[in-house]
């Protein structure tokens, strides 16, 4: 059974919304850390700008959080993103397969939230130029 600041969080991020994203200090920490293969940021400002400008440079941005794990005041989120690329092939539609592991204060507000997915073969690979080095790569060293 989920905590009711885990609903909260998962209802937040499956209905994120460029408005919504000024919304993020009802659910983290105004110190919160965020990690992900791109970013290491401290604080509610940064981590704000993170996600608006994820909608600046995609379409159709999308989280849907497939599975919970929650033990004591930490969480496991496994999730799916979904989005397009602006200024690559659009009509594209790609997806990241990922994890977030999240710590709550006494709050219940997020604390500690890293991300972990393959930038490498769910990103990369994807892009023009980039990809091929990076399939070449992948089938050298396999």
């Amino acid at each position: 059974m989920r905590s009711e600041p885990l609903k909260k969080l998962v209802h937040y991020w499956q209905t994120l919304t460029p408005e919504k994203v000024a919304a993020l200090a009802e659910f983290y920490t105004e110190d919160a850390y965020f990690r992900d293969p791109f970013n290491e940021v401290n604080g509610i400002d940064a981590i704000k700008h993170i996600f608006a400008d994820m909608f600046v440079r995609l379409d159709d941005p999308r989280f849907t959080i497939i599975e919970t794990i929650e033990q004591d005041h930490g969480v496991l989120l496994i999730w799916d993103f979904d989005f397009r690329i602006k200024t690559l092939k659009p009509e594209i539609k790609r997806r990241i397969h990922g994890t977030s592991h999240i710590r709550f204060a006494a709050d219940g507000r997020v604390h500690y939230h890293r991300d972990y997915w393959d930038a490498a073969g769910e990103l990369y690979e994807q892009l023009p130029l980039i990809g091929a080095l990076m399939r070449y790569l992948k089938k050298r060293a396999g």
